[in-house]
């Protein structure tokens, strides 16, 4: 089995989730509003901690967002950072509102 991270979307509980050897290690919820992406809370388990995995689900939700058009708006300090720190990502991040996420 492989231990790479895998992200899946989950609509129906608003939240993309991240599976490590078919184990749920994380998931970021989101809200989804008129083309724009609300990035609201990201968790992983502690056992996954340190693993990138947090970071593997950021940016397959960020990558997600891309394929499907929507404006992500980062209010997860989390989801901010990992922008901040790749910023071929701050793109995504409408111009207007980049200011009000320090980016």
């Amino acid at each position: 089995m492989s231990t790479e991270p895998v992200i899946e979307d989950n609509p129906a509980a608003n939240r993309f989730e991240v599976r490590v050897g078919g184990e749920l290690a994380g998931f970021a919820e989101y809200k989804l509003r008129d083309g724009q992406i609300s990035l609201l809370h990201t968790e992983v388990g502690e056992q996954f901690s340190g693993q990138g995995v947090a970071g593997a689900l950021v940016r397959g939700a960020l990558d997600e967002a891309r394929r499907r058009e929507l404006a992500v708006l980062p209010f997860c300090p989390f989801v901010r950072g990992w922008i901040a720190k790749h910023p071929d990502h701050v793109d995504l991040v409408p111009a207007d509102r980049r200011p009000e996420f320090e980016l």
